[in-house]
């Protein structure tokens, strides 16, 4: 039998039992919240605050774009625009009416305000409209009151204060595309801008600059209470081009109405003056998304706004080739300068007669003769004898045929054809009566008007080969002081040679029969630049002539459909007497080219050298607005 003395000591045992789990339990928990309160407690901190604190990325002011002298070409402006907060706005579509009314919301943009609205969260700000006008922007604000959830804001945009001048240089930005990539995280904000083509998209990661951030405390929904901290970041880095903005602008209204492009360089460094390319369009479309109608208005226009003829467009050269073949013929030693050749208007090669541009041909010239008055017989017979490798080869050392390496990219190679490249691109063997073709440059030749601006530059600067360069400062490949002043490499030319060529092209605009004397020029600029060029005028055809057509004769070029007629060409250069800048312009389907494009270069030129932007310090930046030259 259990006395009360068994019972009392087998509860003393239990409740020691029990009391020692409880203490073990105890000692686990007191060690456990010893482990996350001490040891961990450095981690859970951080995990309190993340959840707490929430580091918001801020877009930096994109770097600015300059011309040689300081002014802008691409900056940074207000962008006013307004903000939605769908949780503050309540009945969104009456909110989105009142805001038609001062905005051009249209139905898609509507509808894709809509969409995005239900794929946030509710408190979280989306753009309605931005760049708005001010007279707008300040009627939302007087009306803000009666518009709960709109937020007015001003932050910045690009901006291209001569859009149709420089829209093929400078470029535009655009919203990233989805498939760009994306490892910046600068990328994933809202509205944040990228460089879509020009210098913006070559020095994108230079203009960009540094994100900077902002530490801001939020509650438990991630609705921001505070700002805690503020950093704005690195901005964009400027870039300063070759480029003159006033020659640029003059170019492009000398151009205004035609499909052409014009090119302006320095002789000696490389440096560009002018690279035009017209018609132009207006970038500033592209920032905030370009309506499809006027997207689709570029894409449809027959002279083609979107490309960059200066770089992209390829022309054969017609007879501004003619000074490579001469030169070829005379390194070659198969013809002298004074050697004279009869030219009849005909020549005859087995069963083909070439014809020369002149009906009845023009007597017994010699080189100069023939370049000034731009006879194809004396060609014809000059390339006949040198041969299309020698004419190749001295294409391809002075420029052509090759891409030359400027900055903004999209540059087409040009050709300059072999017999090896048409066995391999056309699978049949070179042909003797393709020489003579390539003698006036009217078969497979092909050529930039930049690889024709930089041939021009090397043919007077004594056989140099100077590269074109656009980016003075700046990313992603700025000019050093050595390709800035020269020398450049030679070419490997005679000098004998080379005067030979600059003599006949003074001759044809300043003597009483060359090819483009109406658009010589006389006199001293006034800051004591003589005003003299020489060049050479050029005309290529789009569509073989037919032997019927000719017979019957064919019709003067202002009587043929616009895409029918030929290309205008001319290369020059001056002064004559001490060559500082080339030029090349080439109108397409505009007839001859003594009669279009040499007027134009003449007064390209001529403005160019009244300015002479060689003679003046390059602007330089530390800092905005701040000249350092």
């Amino acid at each position: 039998m259990e006395t009360d003395s068994d019972r009392q000591k087998l509860l003393t045992r239990r409740a020691l039992v029990l009391g020692g789990g409880q203490a073990a339990l105890l000692g686990v928990l007191v060690g456990r919240m010893y482990y996350l309160q001490v040891i961990e407690s450095d981690q859970y901190r951080m995990l309190a605050e993340e959840n707490r604190i929430s580091i918001r990325l801020l877009a930096p002011p994109r770097g600015y774009i300059y011309d040689r002298f300081g002014r802008d070409l691409a900056s940074n402006r207000r962008n006013y625009r307004i903000v939605l907060v769908p949780e503050e706005a309540g009945d969104i579509g009456r909110i989105l009416d009142r805001l038609a009314q001062f905005t051009d919301l249209d139905a898609a943009q509507r509808e894709k305000i809509l969409d995005q609205i239900s794929r946030q969260r509710s408190f979280l700000p989306l753009t309605v409209a931005e760049n708005l006008p001010w007279q707008a922007f300040a009627q939302i604000n007087i009306r803000s009151p009666d518009l709960p959830g709109v937020h007015p804001e001003a932050g910045q945009t690009r901006h291209y204060p001569f859009p149709e001048a420089f829209c093929h240089i400078v470029g535009y930005v655009g919203p990233v595309a989805r498939d760009e990539p994306n490892e910046d995280p600068l990328l994933q904000l809202p509205g944040f801008r990228v460089g879509k083509s020009g210098v913006e998209r070559t020095a994108d990661l230079f203009l960009r600059g540094r994100a900077g951030a902002s530490r801001v405390e939020v509650n438990a929904l991630g609705r921001v209470i505070r700002e805690l901290a503020h950093n704005p970041g690195e901005p964009g880095g400027d870039v300063v081009l070759s480029v003159d903005a006033d020659l640029q602008r003059f170019a492009v209204r000398r151009l205004e109405g035609k499909s052409a492009a014009a090119v302006v360089i320095d002789v000696t460094s490389g440096a560009l003056m002018v690279l035009a390319s017209t018609p132009g369009f207006d970038p500033n479309a592209f920032n905030v998304g370009i309506r499809s109608a006027d997207w689709q208005a570029l894409l449809t226009n027959p002279h083609t706004p979107l490309v960059n003829k200066a770089l992209a467009g390829q022309y054969p050269p017609g007879s501004t080739f003619k000074m490579i073949v001469a030169l070829a013929a005379l390194d070659a030693g198969v013809v002298t300068p004074g050697e004279r050749i009869w030219c009849s208007g005909k020549l005859k090669l087995g069963n083909q007669i070439f014809h020369d541009w002149k009906r009845g041909g023009h007597g017994s010239v010699d080189m100069i003769a023939a370049i000034a008055q731009s006879c194809d017989i004396y060609f014809y017979e000059i390339a006949r004898r040198v041969g299309i490798e020698r004419i190749a080869d001295m294409a391809f050392r002075f420029g052509l045929g090759r891409e030359l390496g400027i900055e903004i990219g999209g540059e087409a190679r040009g050709l300059v054809p072999t017999p090896e490249w048409k066995l391999g691109a056309v699978g049949a063997r070179w042909q003797q009566g393709e020489t003579l073709i390539a003698g006036i440059c009217q078969g497979f030749v092909l050529a930039t008007p930049l690889q024709l601006a930089v041939m021009m530059a090397r043919l007077v600067n004594g056989g140099r080969a100077v590269t074109p360069r656009l980016m003075l400062t700046g990313a992603p490949r700025p000019a050093t002081p050595e390709q800035l002043s020269g020398p450049a490499p030679e070419i490997g030319v005679s000098q004998s040679a080379l005067a030979v060529i600059k003599v006949a092209m003074d001759a044809v605009v300043n003597s009483a029969r060359g090819t483009a004397r109406g658009a010589r020029l006389h006199g001293v600029a006034a800051n004591g630049v003589a005003l003299s060029i020489g060049g050479k005028t050029g005309t290529s055809q789009v569509r073989r002539i037919s032997k019927a057509e000719r017979d019957a004769g064919v019709r003067k070029n202002k009587e043929k459909p616009w895409e029918e007629r030929d290309h205008a060409l001319f290369v020059g250069f001056g002064p004559v007497e001490t060559p500082r800048y080339a030029v090349a312009v080439v109108v397409e389907h505009g007839g001859g080219g003594s009669s279009t494009a040499a007027p134009i270069a003449r007064d390209v030129l001529r403005k160019t050298l009244e300015a002479d932007p060689m003679s003046r310090p390059v602007y330089g930046t530390s800092s905005k607005g701040e000249d350092t030259a």
